[in-house]
């Protein structure tokens, strides 16, 4: 793992620097694709320009005729013959401007007095509409003698639209007629732009299919262009970060040229250079991988398994043996390692059975030590000469200790299961509440599933000794002793616990430390060290070696203590050690 990290830190900078390469590259594309756009587009956006000026130049001449307006001045309000031949002389002019400019789509004149709309492509047409014709006035004189240029979707107050009243389909100038007489009549010049002609101008800007341009008003509302131009496609697809955006804006009017196209299209020219950088840093990872597996197979795995071998060695397994098939220097390594554990175990192998032997004695002389056989043979005087005097607490109390002996000393066995042992406990507990005039109570809660489990005889009875002794007898009344067993997750749980007088914090770290002593991860369990002779915490030390001894590294025992509320010891046994037959922990049977 070391050395392909090794290896991918030589080609860190290879990776980066192709891949600052590819992003250089790709980055000019953009410069000049931008820059040629930006070209194109202010070409574009000049010649629209011109024909802007162009047409309003138009416009000025149609509101300045003086015949025209000589025409508008002498039709009145009501339609007579005369008025309908000054109109057709109107629209006859009209036509004869657009046919010279293929830019003009249509002009249209409203008569405020008669309130007729003259266009070149419906003819004349009566707003009957009161709402329609005060707009169009309002509009005429609001304007003054300026321009003004309107889109055809623009809400009238009726809820129709410009285009629908005077027939318009695109941007339309609209401005006031006669504009050299402050007194005029507040009739409307509305000359539209042609559609068609505008959006062939700038569709050849387009580099692609996928491209959309569009032209723009100064509120950012779409004039003609490709595809879908509404304000809300637009403003998603604006929006969209994989989308290239060039926008010019005129010179003269608040109008812009925006053009849109994906990334993708732009950076197509760059997806070769890249796939090829690509390729080189993938095969140069995969040649590096290769590299280090290589010198990993041949050199550091053979001496990371030696390693392994010494460290379980020096932890005191004498069983390994490594695997060896090499002829080469790390081959005899291998072999003179295996040769060396060979012998070592066999030098030790008689020192540890004699040690082993020590162990069991020990735990027999542990186990002896709570099973008092010399009280056994009087018990059953006493009992019987209680009864003739009619003592039934002294009876009572001697017939549940000699039961309780009884037990500890019969079957020949070193186990009992855990109903045996609530039972075996029950008899000692009764004569603790005789002998404390039933100043605490005792309750059992015993799982069905822990009932067969067999353990070691007395574990429970010294951590009961103790609740009563230490933490209950201090209590005047409702003192309450609780023994539980249940399994869980492959382990058998054991507690005992109080509501007596509790420790002190120092005690209760004091004990938590000695039970790590014996717990230990370092501790062979097979003999008790020096500190454990002393008679502090006696009954507590016994149950804790015997369980290490026997049920190893994976059981535990845990006090928890809250001084004024109480005591609670657990005891948790794996249950693949719970054995009928006693037999030493797994880790007892590997050499120190």
């Amino acid at each position: 793992m070391r050395l392909t990290v090794y290896f991918l830190f030589i080609l860190l900078p290879l990776v980066a620097v192709s891949l600052f390469s590819n992003f250089q590259s790709r980055q000019m594309l953009l410069d000049q694709t931008t820059e040629r756009t930006r070209a194109a587009l202010t070409s574009s956006m000049d010649y629209i320009d011109v024909t802007l000026q162009n047409v309003e130049e138009i416009s000025t001449l149609i509101a300045t005729d003086t015949n025209m307006l000589r025409l508008l001045d002498q039709s009145g309000a009501d339609l007579s013959p005369q008025d309908v031949a000054n109109f057709t002389e109107v629209l006859k002019q009209l036509s004869n401007i657009t046919s010279i400019n293929h830019m003009i789509s249509q002009i249209s004149v409203y008569h405020s007095l008669s309130n007729v709309a003259v266009s070149t492509t419906t003819g004349s047409r009566h707003i009957s509409s009161q709402t329609q014709q005060s707009w169009l006035q309002l509009l005429a004189r609001f304007g003054g003698s300026g321009i003004m240029y309107t889109l055809p979707d623009e809400p009238t107050p009726d809820g129709k639209t410009f285009g629908q009243i005077i027939g318009a389909d695109g941007i339309s100038l609209v401005r006031a007629m006669d504009l050299n007489n402050p007194g005029r009549q507040p009739n409307l010049l509305v000359v539209t732009l042609n559609q068609t002609k505008l959006l062939d101008l700038i569709r050849s800007l387009l580099p692609s299919e996928n491209a959309q341009i569009v032209l723009l008003t100064d509120e950012r509302k779409p004039i003609t262009g490709t595809g879908d131009i509404t304000e809300a496609s637009l403003e998603k697809r604006m929006a969209d970060k994989d989308t290239f955006q060039v926008e010019i804006g005129s010179k003269y009017y608040k109008w812009s040229l925006l053009l849109m196209q994906p990334q993708s299209e732009v950076f197509a020219k760059t997806k070769q250079i890249q796939a090829y950088t690509y390729i080189i840093i993938a095969i140069s990872v995969l040649l590096a991988l290769w590299i280090s597996w290589a010198v990993y197979s041949s050199i550091a795995s053979p001496i990371q398994k030696l390693m392994q071998g010494m460290k379980r060695a020096g932890s005191g397994n004498f069983n390994v043996k490594l695997d060896n098939h090499r002829q080469d220097e790390l081959g005899y390594l291998t072999q003179a390692f295996n040769q060396m554990i060979y012998d070592q175990k066999h030098l030790i192998q008689h020192g540890y059975e004699q040690q082993l032997r020590l162990a069991l004695t020990e735990l027999k002389f542990l186990q002896t030590q709570i099973n008092p056989h010399f009280l056994y043979n009087t018990l059953d005087s006493i009992y019987w000469a209680a009864k003739n005097y009619e003592a039934d607490e002294i009876s009572e109390m001697v017939l549940n200790l000699s039961r309780f002996f009884r037990l500890s000393l019969s079957k020949g066995t070193d186990t009992f299961t855990v109903e045996e042992t609530i039972s075996h406990l029950h008899y000692y507990v009764r004569v603790q509440q005789l002998r404390f005039l039933d100043k605490f109570s005792v309750a059992y809660d015993v799982d069905e599933a822990s009932k067969p489990v067999p353990v070691m005889k007395l574990l429970l009875q010294p951590l009961v000794e103790n609740a009563i002794l230490h933490g209950l007898e201090q209590r005047e009344r409702g003192g309450q002793l609780t023994v539980r067993t249940y399994t869980e997750g492959g382990f058998l749980y054991m507690i005992v616990a109080d509501n007596g007088v509790g420790m002190m914090p120092e005690r209760l770290d004091y004990i938590r430390g000695e039970l790590e002593h014996i717990f230990g991860p370092d501790k062979s369990g097979l003999s008790l060290p020096p500190w454990e002779s002393n008679k502090d915490l006696y009954g507590l030390r016994n149950v804790a070696s015997r369980i290490r001894m026997v049920y190893g590294k994976q059981a535990a025992m845990e006090v928890e203590s809250r001084q004024g509320e109480g005591t609670a010891v657990t005891v948790r046994l794996p249950l693949d050690r719970c054995k009928e037959t006693f037999q030493l922990s797994p880790e007892q049977t590997e050499p120190d």
